[in-house]
Formats: structure tokens, C-alpha cells, sequence
């Protein structure tokens, strides 16, 4: 009876150890750290301390530690490692967003934050066609998306082909299609119906009267005619109020002067944009309606109190935000009675006010940070690092692209940013371009 019982135990034993050798030799180079055969708690405990630093992983066991492949080892390694411990499969109910994020480098991560002109990846005053130099500045840069002007824009055919090319050459070397973006808000800021003869509109103050259907209908149109060329994403619509007769920057391109009517008519322009094909951007947060001076040339001051935002020009931003902006801009707007500081660089007004009290889950753009209200006062690398600490998402247009991505790459490495922070902004990106089909 001894015998039969001591030869039980023995063939159960084998038979776990056969069990749990087939799993190793299936799952070694993805969890088994310690090399014993076994993915367990040891695993975690290894994996950790190699992220704190306390003891490092070399060789084959740094390889096994690497549970998503993207060649290092770090928080999300040690999450992926934990759950397949669990039983969970680790990819169930993960977006392609997060999927994609899991992938990605640092410098890719990085550079995934910019929105750019093509001139500023290939050093040409004037881009029309994709050529050598577009494919070796994307992939030196492999930025979130591009921005075209009426200078990009000779006739259909050609814009359709430069926007084509930039998406074939940037497949080449990034998982993460572009964002191809224009500003085409109708009236006199149109650049596709300026210079590819899409539908041409007054600005959209003219059609204040004709109320909320108007209001989505020319959206809709003016968001049809883009994506038919191969854009993405609308900066537009515009939604500050032309509260102040002397403001020239914005004037008759707001859809009112009156707050309430803005905040209508602007969430079904969103809905238009929406519903056309395209991305779009509420702009230019908190409210550039009642400035007297541009912020393109050098500051522009807002003196309302948060108080008179909150019934004024926040009123719009809403309403926008409410009917499922895929993007809100922020302005380099100083708010002097705030905490004198542009918007853009505020974290009072973008993680307080915009994310905290307006409640915004979303991309935040900043304006073009070339502009005088903001570039004469910081160079490239500072302005993009103070940009993200205030809570923004996409930096657009930096003066100098090189500077920009190696002072946030910096800020990461001396601790003033965490990657942690940076996988926030890029997480809200590839989700809306999940959202809008772009993330394939």
C-alpha cells in the first residue's frame, strides 16, 4: 500500500513538472525573471526592484522582464507581468490606444506631442511636395501630425498627393498615423476654399441670425469638403465672442457677440464638424473676443476675473465641450486678474479651470507656440516643458521642433517632468485617434 501511494505522489509530481515546464518554455522570454521555470510572485518582486533601481536585471532575465517588447523595463512591465499571474489576459479590455502607447519610446512619445509645419521637418521655406526629405524629417521626428497653410495648397490633386505621401512616408516609421490638420473655419481664415476652391463661406458671424441648423450646416460642409482631401482635423470653430467692438484678432470669425448666442450656435457647429468627417477644436480658450491686441504679435491681456469668465466666455466652451469637442485650443491669453500668465503656460487655467471646473477629459492644443505673445519670451525648449506641466497635450508649432523635443526630453530626464506625465498627453491623442478612425 506504501508503495502505491509513494508511486501516486511521485507521477503527480512529474506530471506538475511537466506542466509547469511546458508553460516555461512557452512563457520564459515573457515573465520567468528568476529563470526557475516558474512565473510567480518572485518575478513581480525582481522585475520591481530592477525599475527602482535597487538591484538590476541582466541578460536573458532582463529580456524576460520586457513583458510588451518595446526594449526597456518599467511600471508597465511589472502591471502586464502581475496580471498574467492573475490569469488575466493582459490585452482584454485595452484599447488600441493603450496597446499602441505600450509600444512606444520615449522619443517617439515625445515626438507624438507636436503638430508641425512640413518646413520645420525638412528645412525648406516652402513645402508642396512629400519627397526625401519629408521621410528623413519624420523619421528623426515622428511627430503627431501636420499642419498645412494656403503655402501648402496649390490645387487638389497636388494637396491630395503632399497629405497621401506624408502619411505613406511616416507609416514607414511609426505605428501611429498623423494628424493632418488646417485651419478652415469659413469666411476670411479658409484656406482650403481660398486656394482648392472648396465651398466658400462668409464669416460666421454673418450667419448669427440664421440660427443652429445654419450654424451645423456650414460646418458639416466645410468639414465634408476637407476630408475629402485627406485632412483629419479642424482648427475650428471658433468659440470666443466678439464681446469687444475694438478686438481685431478675432472680430467677425466669432459666431456672435452675444455670450449665450456663441454657446448655441458653436455646439452645433461642433456637431457639424463632427458629423462632416473631421476632428475639431474649440478655440481660443478662456476667450479671446474681448482683447485689444493680437497675441501673434506680442501679449494679449484679458482682465476678467474667473467669476466673469464663468458667465461670460465659458459659456461656449461648455456648450462645445458638452456636444463633443474633440479638442479645445488653448490662447496665449494673459490672464492679468488671474495669475498674470498666458493660458497656454497656466496651470491655474488648464489643469484648475478648463480640466477642473469646466470638467474637460480631452486633447488640449496650445496655440501656435511661434507667436509673439508667448515665443519672445521663452525659447522653444522652456515654453514646451512649462506648456505641459500647465496641463496641456498637443504643442503646436514650436519655433524650433529640435529644441522643443530635447527640452521636454530633458525634463523627463532631470525629474521637472515624469514619463508618467507624458503618457497622460500621448494616451488622450492616440485615444481620439482611435475615436476618429485614424489609429488603425
Amino acid at each position: 500500500m506504501r508503495k502505491k501511494i509513494t508511486a501516486f505522489i511521485c507521477a503527480a509530481s512529474a506530471a506538475a513538472m511537466l506542466s509547469v515546464n511546458a508553460y516555461a518554455a512557452d512563457s520564459y522570454k515573457t515573465g520567468d525573471v528568476s529563470g526557475d521555470g516558474v512565473i510567480n510572485v518572485t518575478d513581480v518582486s525582481k522585475t520591481a526592484a530592477h525599475v527602482k533601481g535597487v538591484k538590476s536585471l541582466k541578460g536573458a532575465s532582463l529580456t524576460a522582464a520586457d513583458m510588451n517588447g518595446d526594449g526597456k523595463v518599467n511600471v508597465s512591465d511589472i502591471s502586464l507581468l502581475a496580471a498574467k499571474i492573475k490569469g488575466i489576459d493582459p490585452n482584454a479590455n485595452r484599447s488600441e490606444a493603450e496597446k499602441a502607447l505600450d509600444k512606444m519610446t520615449l522619443h517617439e512619445k515625445v515626438c507624438q506631442l507636436f503638430i508641425v509645419t512640413p518646413e520645420s521637418l525638412t528645412g525648406y521655406d516652402k513645402v508642396i511636395y512629400a519627397d526625401d526629405n519629408l521621410d528623413s524629417g519624420l523619421k528623426k521626428y515622428p511627430v503627431g501630425g501636420i499642419i498645412l497653410f494656403a503655402a501648402n495648397l496649390d490645387n487638389v490633386n497636388q494637396t491630395k498627393g503632399l497629405i497621401s505621401w506624408a502619411q505613406k512616408y511616416n507609416s514607414g516609421h511609426s505605428a501611429v498615423p498623423l494628424f493632418v490638420s488646417v485651419d478652415e473655419e469659413g469666411g476670411t481664415v479658409a484656406r482650403c476654399a481660398q486656394k482648392l476652391g472648396t465651398t466658400s463661406f462668409y464669416n460666421m458671424y454673418e450667419y448669427r441670425y440664421q440660427g443652429t441648423d445654419k450654424a451645423y450646416s456650414n460646418a458639416y460642409t466645410i468639414a465634408n469638403d476637407i476630408a475629402a482631401l485627406g485632412f483629419n482635423l479642424d482648427f475650428a470653430p471658433v468659440a470666443d465672442t466678439w464681446s469687444n467692438p475694438n478686438n481685431t484678432v478675432i472680430g467677425r470669425r466669432a459666431y456672435s457677440d452675444s455670450f449665450s448666442e456663441t454657446a448655441t450656435l458653436v455646439a452645433s457647429a461642433v456637431k457639424g464638424f463632427g458629423d462632416g468627417g473631421v476632428a475639431c477644436t474649440l478655440k481660443h480658450f478662456p476667450g479671446h473676443g474681448d482683447t485689444a491686441t493680437d497675441s501673434h504679435v506680442g501679449m494679449a491681456c484679458s482682465y476678467k476675473t474667473v467669476s466673469q469668465l464663468e458667465k461670460q466666455e465659458y459659456l461656449a466652451f461648455k456648450s462645445g465641450i458638452a456636444a463633443g469637442a474633440d479638442m479645445v485650443m488653448a490662447g496665449h491669453i494673459t490672464m492679468s486678474n488671474i495669475d498674470g500668465l498666458p493660458a497656454t503656460i497656466s496651470s491655474t487655467m488648464i489643469n484648475g479651470e478648463l480640466r477642473g471646473k469646466l470638467g474637460y477629459k480631452g486633447v488640449v492644443v496650445t496655440d501656435a507656440l511661434g507667436m509673439g505673445a508667448v515665443a519672445n519670451l521663452y525659447n522653444s525648449g522652456d515654453l514646451a516643458v512649462k506648456c505641459l506641466l500647465a496641463g496641456d497635450d498637443i504643442l503646436l508649432m514650436p519655433a524650433d521642433l529640435s529644441a522643443a523635443v530635447k527640452g521636454v526630453e530633458n525634463a523627463v530626464a532631470n525629474g521637472t517632468l515624469t514619463e508618467e506625465r507624458i503618457d497622460e498627453s500621448v494616451l488622450r491623442i492616440l485615444a481620439l485617434k482611435e475615436k476618429r478612425g485614424i489609429l488603425k
